[in-house]
Parts: structure tokens; sequence; C-alpha cells
């Protein structure tokens, strides 16, 4: 079922790239920081093969690094809030703050004893006009996942819609997000990660525009309280940035 619905996904369009701008490349999974715990983590993201040309006053992407710090707090079993600083580096541009978001997040308590696990995440923030041509936006994200032994997926079909920007008066868009793994051992995790953005609910964009991105990723499970993931991105249309190296790293702090 979940090959087949990752091949459908392929074959309708999108990559979440358009709405996550190569910052934070993660699907979620519907579990939620601890209670007085935080996850400190930093996403490094580097576009090995992109856009070389200004467009619309937004700035190339090729030889971009991008280096994202996310702090999430747990305040209760089943709410956590999230806060996002965007950088971006790049040869003649410099080192440049790019945005911040925030991000509460709700969760299916485990006492419910629902057979999936479900979340609902929002996230409002601000991005500068010459990175995003939307600077104020908003995302809901539905997240559901399930582990079967060495098994698991996660699905967050996400809508986003820009408050303040190019596209503002399109209304929501549809950026489904899909991954799946299999644990080779306790500690070695392999998997595949699909990010798509099909364009607008009233009518999704032209298989063309649309961008659609696969990254075959690893997960090193070396603790409870470290995570590390390393994805290779493929873009997958024209519209697409073409190649990009993904690495994830975060810990959870005692407070």
């Amino acid at each position: 079922m979940i090959a087949r619905l990752v091949v459908l996904l392929l074959v309708a369009g999108g990559s979440a790239l358009a709405a996550q701008d190569n910052y934070e490349i993660q699907v979620y999974g519907a579990e939620t920081v601890p209670a007085g715990r935080t996850m400190v983590e930093l996403h490094s993201n580097y576009t090995a093969n992109g856009r070389r040309d200004t467009l619309d006053g937004l700035r190339p992407t090729d030889h971009a690094i991008h280096e994202t710090l996310e702090l999430t707090h747990g305040f209760t079993p089943w709410f956590e809030i999230g806060f996002y600083l965007f950088t971006s580096a790049r040869a003649g541009d410099g080192w440049q703050w790019v945005g911040d978001h925030i991000r509460p997040r709700f969760r299916v308590p485990d006492s419910w004893h629902w057979p999936v696990g479900v979340s609902l995440s929002q996230e409002f923030g601000y991005q500068r006009r010459a990175y995003a041509p939307d600077t104020w936006t908003w995302e809901i994200r539905p997240i559901v996942d399930r582990q079967d032994g060495p098994f698991y997926w996660a699905i967050d079909p996400t809508l986003e819609r820009s408050l303040t920007g190019a596209n503002a008066g399109i209304g929501f868009e549809f950026s489904p997000n899909v991954e799946a793994t299999f644990d080779v051992t306790k500690q070695v995790t392999l998997g595949v990660e699909y990010y798509g953005a099909m364009g607008p609910l009233s009518g999704f964009d032209p298989a063309a525009e649309q961008e659609q991105q696969v990254f075959p990723a690893l997960d090193l499970n070396l603790s409870p309280d470290f995570e590390f993931n390393l994805g290779l991105g493929f873009g997958l249309t024209r519209a697409t940035d073409r190649f990009i190296i993904k690495m994830i790293t975060g810990y959870r702090l005692p407070f």
C-alpha cells in the first residue's frame, strides 16, 4: 500500500522544497518531544545543482548552503512548540538571515490506543523576499505514521497558504510528504523520502511547473536522545533543484 501511494504521489507532481525552500527538509513523524525536554536540531542543506540565475527577485539556489536552527520544547505528553531560525550562505552574498517560523503541534495521546500515530502541526512565519516569493506564510500539516516491526511509514498531506506575497490570492496549496524506512539494524535505518508541491487546491499546476524530489536517506539511532539523518535529493522536474545534500543532527536536552 505504501509503495503504491509513493508511486501515485510521484506521478501526480510536486516537491515540498517549494514550501520549505531547501531550509528544513524533513518528513514529520507523529511523535512529539516529551514533556519537559528540549530538542535542538541543526538542518544543514547544500544545493549542489540548482537554479543559477536571479528569478523574479529571488537569489540563485545553486551552491547555496542553508543552515537552520530548530528548537522544540515539549510542554505536555501531547503538545510541543518549535521555533526555526533560517540562514543562507552563498558566494557573493555572504551569510544572510532569511527568516523565522514558529510551529505549535498537538498529537493524539498514547492512552487513546489508536492503531496509527496522528498529530497536527501548524507553522507560521516570515522569510525575506530575496529568498521566497511569499514573505508571510501559514502551513497546516496533518501527520499519520506507523511502526510495524522494522518497517515504518509516515504521510504528511500538507496544506500551505501565502498570507503576504506573490501567491497570496490563490488559497491553499497541496504539498504531500511521504517517508518509508526499514531498520537494517538497531542502529541503522535506510529509507526513501518524497517531497511534493502540486499547486493550489483549486487547480494543480501543470506537471512541468510542479516540483518533486526524492531522497534516499540514512538514519542513525545511536541513542534515544540523539538524531541523525543524511539524504541525497534528486529533482525529477525542470522546476526542481536537481541535486541537494541534506543532513539533520539533533539532541534532546533534559530541560
